[in-house]
């Protein structure tokens, strides 16, 4: 793979990314209560689950999961659900946590919450299978090229994860009392709002 190639595919990425999306607004919730340390944890499960769909895709499962509208349906709106009740149940928790201190989420929930989120899109295989060809050389090996892209599309998503979260992360430790229980509102509206992204786009599928 060519050095422009690899330019052209970097800015495409990032053109990509330039909307926040649920993961986003997820990984900022989480950040905001969690702290980025442990909001780290929401982005390593996005990431996993775009590392199990770029693998998919590059097995040529993308037809088999297309093909496959009723599955896409289920984990899609199990995916919405989740995220839901997640939101809900954090802006009901704002009040309690103004009153004393609440355990803070276990990196396995974290981890999870950001997998489930990622892995509730399961048309990301059919994208990457999209998007991938668009800038593999047919002339070179296969699978050393499709390492390149997953890569930098796992990294460039990390980065912009991390810098949502850090700026969740560094509002939260400066807002203290009113402003705090209002951050952890938004956090769950945040959450919410993920949901109903994922909602909108499912419908949009279906149509």
């Amino acid at each position: 793979m060519s050095f422009d190639i690899w330019i052209t595919y970097v800015a495409t990425v990032l053109l990509l990314m330039s909307t926040p999306g649920p993961s986003q607004l997820l990984m900022l919730s989480n950040s905001a209560t969690n702290g980025l340390k442990r909001g780290i944890f929401t982005a390593t499960g996005d990431l996993t689950a775009n590392l199990l769909q770029m693998l998919a895709a590059g097995l040529g499962l993308a037809a088999i999961i297309a093909a496959s509208g009723a599955a896409l349906a289920v984990i899609k709106w199990l995916g919405v659900a989740y995220l839901l009740f997640l939101g809900v149940k954090m802006i009901l928790k704002a009040d309690r946590k103004a009153a004393q201190a609440t355990p803070r989420a276990s990196r396995k929930s974290l981890w999870m919450q950001g997998f489930i989120t990622s892995a509730a899109n399961p048309k990301a295989v059919v994208f990457f299978a999209a998007l991938f060809p668009l800038f593999i050389d047919g002339a070179l090996p296969f699978w050393p090229q499709f390492a390149i892209l997953s890569v930098t599309y796992l990294t460039i998503d990390g980065l912009f994860l991390t810098a949502y979260g850090g700026s969740a992360s560094w509002l939260a430790t400066r807002l203290k009392g009113s402003a705090r229980l209002w951050l952890d509102r938004a956090g769950g509206g945040f959450m919410i709002l993920a949901a109903l992204l994922l909602g909108l786009k499912s419908l949009r599928d279906a149509q």
